[in-house]
């Protein structure tokens, strides 16, 4: 689901910790995380659009700012440390989507959520990136514009948009592979297929301790 000086850049920060807040508040859990532990306060559009022909994102090289979403933070008592190297790595883990509740919300770069979009969100990747994710299962892949925080429940490793999940077939949450673009990948041009296996890049963790 997440920046500019004074006030705006403080509010645009919060956003994506409101975001869970508004979702688990609604379940009557009074805690600050983001929502994508909970998908009660959340739901499907009622009348989608064909999205069958939404394109991928189209990855451009675009300079990672340090402070701002890229700024350390805290979750449900954990720190998370977003990169702010332009390193490649790769994921494996659950991937969930976000939909009705947020759109037309800000996310943590302060851009406006669309549940149309080909976006994501990630909880430690610097903001913006892309990243190519498929879904073992069935083999489909995508590229989303990662621009957003989340999610933080336990397992998760990324919050599609809601037309990136209906790409992939994901449904509720679903075991998918990720890849981080490096300006080097987007500067060589459209990726290939990615591998099922690991294709000898850094696997990535969540940056996250438990605070004491």
């Amino acid at each position: 689901m997440n920046r500019e000086a004074g006030h705006s850049l403080v509010a645009n920060e919060a956003h994506g910790v409101l975001r869970a807040t508004r979702g688990l508040l609604l379940c009557g859990v009074v805690v600050a995380l983001v929502g994508c532990a909970t998908r009660s306060a959340d739901r499907a559009p009622s009348s989608p659009p064909d999205l069958s022909k939404v394109p991928d994102a189209v990855p451009r090289v675009e300079p990672i700012r340090p402070g701002g979403p890229n700024k350390p933070y805290q979750v449900m008592g954990r720190s998370y440390q977003p990169f702010t190297e332009d390193i490649p790595f790769s994921e494996r883990g659950i991937a969930s989507w976000y939909g009705t509740a947020f759109h037309g919300k800000r996310t943590a770069m302060g851009e406006v959520y669309d549940m149309y979009a080909m976006t994501a969100a990630h909880p430690t990747m610097p903001l913006p990136s892309y990243a190519r994710v498929r879904n073992p299962a069935n083999g489909r892949e995508v590229v989303v514009r990662v621009n957003d925080r989340g999610p933080f429940h336990p397992g998760r490793v990324i919050d599609l948009s809601y037309a990136a999940a209906q790409k992939l077939d994901v449904r509720g949450v679903s075991p998918v592979e990720l890849q981080r673009l490096t300006s080097d990948d987007i500067r060589r041009g459209p990726p290939g297929p990615m591998r099922p296996e690991s294709d000898g890049r850094v696997e990535a963790q969540n940056l996250a301790t438990e605070q004491q």
